[in-house]
């Protein structure tokens, strides 16, 4: 029997199969998602690894301990023969990832996936992670909609009565995004040797579910099961997809190397590392990409607590333009085609707005300035969040591109130091505007998040947990740093937790908006003595599981 047979014929699942027990509720068509077949998947790939994902978790906390006792990231020195080695290549694009030039990325519920469908771009990035807030439904609920979408059949009808419907003649590939390895799955529990049930690994449901479903269908309409791996912080994280990947090839039957993946650098870890992670996945490697909004983040995280790096200024200051993030940028590009990977840009938060055309115009000038950038340094496609900025994206990719799908050719031989990594410095102050900007938009996203929706329009931009962890991380920083404000304003847990009151008075109020909810969330990862090293981890445990 085909994967794509037992997806389809499948009853109501067991409660447990093998080592792994489904503790969620099976709402409408999840038996079609959570068969015998597809959990007994899961069940090996648990078997396999979720061991060496506790040890990878544990090697990133000891690590962000050395650095917060005043270690810095730096090219590591056992690995030199590897960055040295002028022969090795990796597998590169698979069929359909020849030109990427234009990506657009988003959750993937019904009407999202049809948009994304409908979009024009070269690539779909169906985003389980950031872009999804990970209730129960969202996860499994996006799984049935990724289901139908390669079968063809995939359509949907809004509480207003308008209908979607997939019309474009050409569609995207579909590069799926999991979880990160931090993230649990309290709705599915696995079992382990030793007799203790935890909870699964996101990363190994959303990557098994959707590789068992749809691997064979990907591959007969002549693409593939691709991947974008988030959150990665060393080439031992890479080499951990990589056994899974070919576990799962050897399991579904499929030939080495099907399953290609591109892997986000967006944490500072992993920036020292590029060549290394492409090294670690060379048969399965597609590229790599700039995940800029994370990177900011993660660079914070790096540095929490410590009081000899630079205080970065308002978020919107952070621009892909200041010196670190051009050496990033300028390193991803150089280490993608060295070894025949492709470099994808990041994602300008910009958006069109419907009210106002002063906002879209503004959207189109940014987006177009900052894909100009990207093109001329070198990357081969990048990613919008909006279709309605592909149009802009693209003409700035054409113009460098012409008829060629990317611009593997050219090589540069800059070398990039550590210390330009690491240069912080940004001349531009804190000002009240970006604290008062910072804790509006974090306290909104959160509660956006809880509401079940992972990508939010705020302010014309588009937020997802990235800019949320910014914002946050921000503001635990500042005060920490007892900073004050370009006014004079210094930056307190208590003028904050002020903030915070004003806001839930002034913001516009619906029941079940969650704001109560998300502020207390707020308080606790912005206000605290210590610095949680996500967000979403501690939420997802308190708010989004549903027990049984």
């Amino acid at each position: 029997m085909t994967v794509t047979d037992q997806s389809a014929s499948a009853a109501s699942p067991p409660a447990t199969v093998g080592r792994m027990r489904v503790a969620g509720p099976m709402h409408e068509r999840f038996e079609e998602i959570l068969t015998p077949e597809a959990l007994r998947f899961l069940a090996e790939l648990h078997d396999a690894f979720a061991g060496e994902r506790e040890e990878r978790l544990a090697a990133r906390d000891r690590r962000r301990e050395q650095f917060r006792q005043g270690a810095d990231p730096d090219f590591r020195p056992e690995t030199a023969h590897i960055r040295e080695d002028p022969d090795w290549q990796v597998a590169g694009a698979g069929p359909g990832l020849l030109d990427r030039r234009v990506e657009i990325t988003g959750p993937t519920d019904p009407k999202m996936t049809i948009n994304a469908l409908n979009s024009g771009a070269q690539v779909w990035l169906a985003d389980q992670e950031d872009a999804t807030s990970p209730t129960w439904r969202n996860v499994i609920g996006g799984q049935l909609s990724l289901l139908d979408a390669i079968r063809g059949r995939l359509s949907h009808t809004s509480a207003d009565g308008k209908q979607y419907r997939v019309t474009a003649e050409r569609q995207p590939t579909i590069v799926m995004r999991p979880r990160g390895w931090h993230l649990p799955e309290e709705h599915v529990r696995h079992t382990d040797q030793a007799g203790r049930e935890r909870a699964a690994s996101g990363s190994l449901v959303d990557f098994g579910l959707y590789a068992f479903h749809n691997a064979e269908p990907l591959m007969a309409g002549g693409t593939g099961p691709y991947f974008y791996l988030p959150k990665l912080e060393s080439a031992e994280e890479a080499a951990l997809w990589d056994a899974v990947f070919a576990f799962a090839e050897r399991r579904l039957g499929l030939p080495h190397g099907t399953i290609r993946a591109t892997v986000l650098i967006e944490t500072l870890p992993a920036a020292f590392e590029m060549e290394e992670i492409l090294y670690a996945l060379r048969d399965h490697c597609a590229g790599l990409n700039a995940g800029r909004w994370d990177y900011i983040f993660s660079i914070l995280k790096c540095f929490a607590g410590r009081d000899d790096t630079s205080v970065l200024p308002d978020r919107g200051e952070v621009s892909m333009t200041v010196p670190f993030m051009r050496a990033y940028t300028e390193l991803l590009v150089q280490s993608c085609h060295k070894r025949g990977a492709h470099a994808i840009g990041g994602m300008s938060a910009f958006i069109p707005s419907r009210r106002d055309p002063g906002v879209t115009q503004n959207a189109l000038r940014k987006v177009a300035e900052d894909k100009r950038r990207e093109a001329t340094d070198g990357f081969d496609g990048t990613w919008v969040a909006h279709p309605g900025l592909i149009p802009a994206a693209r003409e700035q990719f054409d113009s460098v591109l012409g008829e060629r799908p990317h611009q593997l050719h050219r090589r540069t031989a800059a070398s990039i130091t550590a210390q330009q990594l690491l240069d912080l410095r940004i001349d531009r102050p804190v000002t009240d505007a970006g604290v008062r900007g910072n804790v509006s938009v974090a306290v909104r996203y959160i509660a956006s998040w809880l509401r079940g929706v992972g990508a939010a329009a705020i302010d014309d931009l588009m937020e997802d947990a990235a800019t949320a962890e910014i914002s946050r991380s921000q503001v635990w920083q500042w005060i920490r740093r007892g900073v004050r404000t370009e006014e004079g304003t210094p930056i307190t847990r208590a003028q904050i937790d002020a903030e915070l009151s004003r806001l839930l008075v002034d913001l516009p109020r619906a029941d079940g908006d969650r704001l109560e909810d998300a502020a207390e969330i707020f308080r606790d990862v912005a206000l605290g003595d210590d610095f949680p090293a996500f967000l979403t981890t501690g939420a997802y445990e308190r708010h989004l599981v549903e027990r049984s």
